[in-house]
């Protein structure tokens, strides 16, 4: 095993590269009524009793001030059909949302169309935590439908491998 005591944030943001995960976007709505969404892969479970989950937002990011103030978000789960929205949430544009149907949810929090998951949340608390806030919330309402996942893992999307024949799930 090759360790490295010293290292940067690269190398570090590498090494962590190898761990894949889903990709979600998270939505909001402002207290002006607007939409904001971002993708995220820094999502998690947090309990089953009470139903928590967490993701983590970077300090510097346009929607933070939006998030900090927001009663609800939604954790949208992409499938792996869903690249463009990921790509289009990952952007910079401050109109993700134009011409892309939502529905509403719960605090009038968008939902994206399509996804193979839904987690509506209150929020619970926010933790600051080095260049980023960790956001708890509260599952009170979710979706789940059938269909392959979008992946990120080593800096780009990856895709799932059929199972090999004999394998059983």
């Amino acid at each position: 095993m090759n360790t490295q005591t010293s290292f940067d944030s690269q190398a570090l943001r590498r090494t962590l590269g190898a761990f894949a995960t889903g990709v979600a976007v998270v939505s909001t709505v402002t207290g002006e009524g607007r939409f904001e969404g971002l993708t995220v892969n820094s999502f998690s479970s947090v309990s089953l009793d009470p139903p928590l989950i967490l993701w983590c937002l970077s300090n510097e990011a346009p929607e933070f001030s939006a998030f900090q103030q927001a009663s609800h978000f939604a954790v949208n789960i992409l499938t792996a059909e869903q690249r463009p929205i990921s790509d289009r949430f990952a952007s910079a544009s401050r109109d993700k949302f134009t011409h892309l149907p939502v529905q509403t949810g719960l605090g009038g929090v968008p939902l994206l169309i399509g996804c193979l998951a839904i987690l509506e949340c209150a929020r619970q608390t926010i933790h600051a935590s080095g260049d980023h806030v960790i956001l708890v919330g509260r599952v009170e309402r979710l979706w789940r439908e059938t269909g392959e996942p979008l992946l990120y893992w080593g800096g780009g999307y990856r895709q799932l491998a059929p199972e090999p024949p004999g394998q059983s799930q």
